[in-house]
């Protein structure tokens, strides 16, 4: 179900009539779905379970994109289908693990397969078989009909077993950059997962793993690095990890993980492109793997029932909630923003907001930088955010904060997320687990006025002593553009358009309702405001904004 449009209307003297429209909102209502589904296990090098053998979708992919907000994406930004980016599948079930390119849609030429036998670009081929599994994982991925991000550059399909004995665990640099596993290890695997975490922490790659179908989470869903995604209405395990980490870390509509997990891996590969092609600002930032995960789960929808705590920051079921493609894009879209001081004191101090005079004015944003402390004092990174002048009596707020396990490191350093009203130096909300590298921060009702998010490392927060960091902030919901200020000078009529920071209107008029002319279109500034002149008319006309993106 697609929120419906939303109007805000104003009107000036006679005339004069000024209207904001929104475009249709990314709130879907998520659905479940069943079938029977046979796990089976595989022995390779090492033994890995399918997390699903499902020869036919289960439910209409249209409902599943449309829930995860794919198909409201494809309406503001259509270019975005995954153009550019290089992804692998690793697939469990040897010799039966192959993607068949006609049951997905896609050309031969789209892939390579690989396993001990080598690497093949033609099929079939002699390094294995059609796998229905790997099908109906590929078709929610990459599908040329039914996928998320259809426009993949290139599929590299491994064998389970050979990748990880070949690559991962040996430190060999594959092409992909982003990897779907719809596997487990069966177990919570420590040396499995340092192999993969080690892996990104070394070349980068964003490996998106199933948790698993029930019971503990299981490696490498468990890895510190990667995504571990849930089964959304289906049959998925739940945290917490036997050490006491959150997992999953987000959820995918499915009956199973292995099919939940490919939804997720579509939308990092939307991300990745759009952050390629400039839209979060800085390439670089937005286009590093702990940047594009924290922007997921920062995206991510929140069930009725969804909860978490100071300690513990994800549910144990949902993990920060249901991906949301067109969340994350807005979120990426608001652009690279650092923080606005920092500062340093004893533990015993406190962190209390400082006397900062600037603010950063975009309400949906993120930001990628590094964080020191010393061992006897604490560093703290503020992010200003003042949204006392606003319509909106609240704001659903969410923060999200990750970092990374490094190169070797036995534990990951720790970091903490706080939020203070600055009018009076009271905490409204924190995130302070000692266990997790993400914290996160859920305010469904946060009042307007002038806020200080605080990114914190201790001075008993571990190696290394500079730790780099990805924080993403959301002051929702999403406003309808407004038009004010107007006036009539010298034959001209002059307005103003206030919207979302960072988002491209256009102005429209009319003066019978039925046909609309654009006048002009453009982005709005970082603070959220462009305007627009038009030549006056003795006629009644209306006029409009409309959000395009």
């Amino acid at each position: 179900m697609m929120q419906p449009s939303h109007f805000r209307k104003l009107c000036l003297g006679k005339g004069v009539k000024l209207w904001g429209l929104l475009g249709q909102g990314s709130v879907r209502a998520a659905r479940s779905f069943n079938a029977a589904i046979s796990p089976q296990i595989s022995n390779a090098r090492l033994a890995v379970l399918l997390l699903g053998l499902l020869l036919v979708p289960a439910a209409g992919e249209s409902q599943v994109l449309n829930t995860i907000g794919v198909t409201g994406l494809r309406q503001i930004a259509p270019g975005l289908t995954g153009s550019g980016i290089y992804v692998g599948q690793a697939e469990a079930g040897n010799p039966t693990w192959e993607v068949n390119p006609a049951a997905v849609g896609q050309p031969v030429s789209l892939f390579t397969w690989i396993s001990t036998n080598g690497s093949d670009s033609t099929f079939p081929n002699g390094g294995g078989f059609e796998s229905g599994h790997a099908d109906t994982v590929g078709n929610a991925f990459y599908g040329f009909s039914t996928g998320v991000a259809p426009g993949v550059s290139h599929i590299d399909n491994y064998e389970a077993g050979h990748f990880y004995s070949a690559y991962v665990a040996s430190s060999v640099q594959v092409t992909p950059v982003i990897v779907n596993q719809s596997y487990i290890f069966g177990s919570t695997g420590t040396a499995n997962d340092l192999d993969f975490d080690n892996y990104t922490a070394r070349f980068g790659t964003l490996f998106v793993n199933g948790v698993g179908n029930g019971g503990p989470v299981s490696s490498p869903a468990t890895a510190y690095n990667g995504i571990g995604v849930g089964a959304y209405g289906g049959n998925t395990s739940m945290g917490p990890t036997t050490d006491g980490r959150c997992k999953p870390d987000i959820t995918a509509p499915a009956d199973y993980t292995s099919f939940s997990t490919p939804l997720v891996a579509g939308v990092a590969s939307l991300l990745l492109q759009a952050a390629k092609e400039g839209a979060g600002g800085s390439i670089s930032a937005a286009t590093n793997a702990l940047t594009l995960k924290t922007l997921l789960l920062n995206g991510a929808m929140k069930t009725a029932d969804w909860t978490n705590s100071t300690t513990y920051p994800l549910d144990a079921r949902y993990g920060a909630g249901i991906v949301d493609a067109v969340n994350s894009y807005r979120l990426l879209r608001g652009g690279k923003q650092g923080f606005t001081v920092n500062t340093t004191s004893t533990s015993l101090a406190g962190h209390l907001p400082p006397t900062a005079n600037t603010n950063i004015y975009v309400r949906r944003g993120w930001d990628y930088n590094t964080l020191s402390s010393s061992a006897a004092k604490d560093s703290v990174n503020h992010y200003f955010f003042d949204v006392s002048s606003t319509s909106r009596t609240s704001f659903v707020f969410t923060a999200t904060l990750g970092w990374q396990k490094g190169l070797n490191q036995p534990l990951a350093s720790n970091l903490d997320l706080f939020l203070y009203n600055v009018s009076n130096n009271v905490l409204v909300a924190s995130s302070q687990s000692t266990a997790n590298n993400v914290e996160h921060i859920y305010l469904p009702v946060l009042p307007p006025g002038r806020y200080d998010l605080q990114v914190l490392k201790s001075a008993a927060g571990g190696l290394p002593s500079a730790e780099p960091y990805a924080v993403s902030w959301n002051f929702g919901p999403i406003e309808a553009p407004r038009i004010a200020n107007a006036t009539v000078t010298n034959g001209q009529f002059r307005a103003q358009v206030f919207g979302e920071p960072n988002q491209r209107i256009v102005v429209q008029s009319t003066t019978d309702y039925q046909s609309w002319t654009p006048l002009s279109t453009n982005n709005t500034s970082w603070q959220g405001v462009f305007s627009f002149t038009n030549a006056a008319s003795s006629s009644f006309k209306v006029f409009r904004a409309v959000q395009l993106e």
